[in-house]
C-alpha cells in the first residue's frame, strides 16, 4: 500500500484533520500579486481578527510546551528523610 493511498483512506474516514481551527486555511491564501495590481493591499477586520486568533493559539501552545519542558527537565521533588540516620 502506498503512502498516498493510506493518507486518502485516513482522510476519508475523518481520522485526520489537516487544518486545525485557529490557523489559516488554503482558501485564505490570496496573497499572490499580479503585475497589473498597483494598489497596496489593506487588511480587513476579518483578517485582523483571524491573525489575532492565530497569535493567541500559538501563545497558548507555547505556554503548554514550556510547562511540559519545565516539568520534564526541572528540579525534581526531593523526598525528606523519614528518620534520623545518626549523622
Amino acid at each position: 500500500m502506498k503512502l498516498n493511498d493510506l493518507m486518502e483512506e485516513v482522510q476519508q474516514k475523518g481520522m485526520y484533520d489537516k487544518f486545525t481551527p485557529g490557523y489559516s486555511t488554503p482558501g485564505d491564501d490570496n496573497s499572490q500579486v499580479q503585475m497589473s495590481d498597483t494598489r497596496k493591499t489593506r487588511l480587513t477586520l476579518l483578517q485582523i481578527s483571524k491573525l489575532r486568533r492565530m497569535n493567541d493559539v500559538r501563545q497558548y501552545e507555547q505556554k503548554l510546551k514550556l510547562k511540559s519542558i519545565k516539568d520534564l527537565y526541572g528540579p525534581g521533588v526531593t523526598a525528606e528523610p523519614e528518620g534520623d540516620m545518626g549523622f
